[in-house]
């Protein structure tokens, strides 16, 4: 297994299914302000479904896809970064982010995600990577502000989360842009 320095104390490292109970915890401290925005948060209620999210983003980096990464601020899962999609062929992923409150404030987030956008580029080559949010999100579009992203545009009416239809901006930043 391989842990990165994000700043000291904290740790970027994989997120596996052998971690679900420590993912759970996480996700109960954490739900409050991820709820909103991650909507695997609200289906993460209890061991089973815990360890079926993180089970699907093992079965992803199997098949060269969605990968997950926590984030350990003193040894505690606080937050993470994870490809939602991956297409090597395609040549464009999706990068996202959470974070619980006892991480907020240090720029975990935005060192894990360029970690994630300067591998995406110079390890696999992709070509684009892409960042997802609601507009409602305002950390989140900060957050891709900060890296550099461009914003391409909003999908009205996108998803529905808990009956009501919500946008979904795009952002994005190209290989040639990456200042890496």
């Amino acid at each position: 297994m391989f842990a990165l320095p994000l700043d000291d104390g904290a740790q970027l490292r994989p997120l596996e299914p052998w971690q679900a109970p420590e993912f759970l915890a996480h996700m109960e401290r954490a739900r409050p302000t991820v709820d909103p925005w991650i909507p695997w948060a609200t289906r993460s209620t209890d061991l089973m479904t815990a360890l079926t999210v993180l089970q699907g983003y093992a079965d992803g980096q199997a098949k060269d896809g969605a990968r997950i990464y926590g984030i350990w601020l003193d040894g505690v899962l606080v937050g993470g970064v994870m490809f939602t999609q991956f297409d090597a062929a395609l040549g464009v992923c999706e990068i996202g982010c959470w974070l619980e409150s006892a991480g907020e404030g240090r720029g975990l987030v935005h060192r894990a995600s360029r970690l994630l956008i300067d591998w995406a580029f110079r390890e696999r080559g992709m070509s684009r990577v892409e960042w997802r949010t609601t507009p409602a999100n305002k950390r989140s579009v900060a957050a891709a502000r900060r890296l550099g992203m461009s914003r391409d545009g909003v999908l009205r009416q996108q998803f529905p989360y808990r009956g009501v239809r919500q946008d979904t901006e795009i952002w994005s930043v190209l290989a040639e842009e990456w200042d890496g």
